[in-house]
């Protein structure tokens, strides 16, 4: 995993929609990582795609 790369963990708090929030836990469960993980890769991935979008 790439946490050696990451910062110091701070604690971000938002709204979700529940269903997607559902979803998620049923994720976490079949992927067997944390929410948090989770989050994380989203989090990489939607950063990705913005940067590659303004790069282009």
């Amino acid at each position: 995993m790439l946490s050696f790369y990451m910062g110091q963990k701070k604690i971000f708090s938002t709204r979700i929609d529940s269903d997607r929030i559902k979803a998620l836990k049923h994720l976490a469960v079949d992927t067997e990582k944390s929410l948090g993980d989770l989050l994380e890769e989203a989090i990489r991935d939607i950063c990705r795609k913005y940067k590659q979008k303004t790069n282009s």
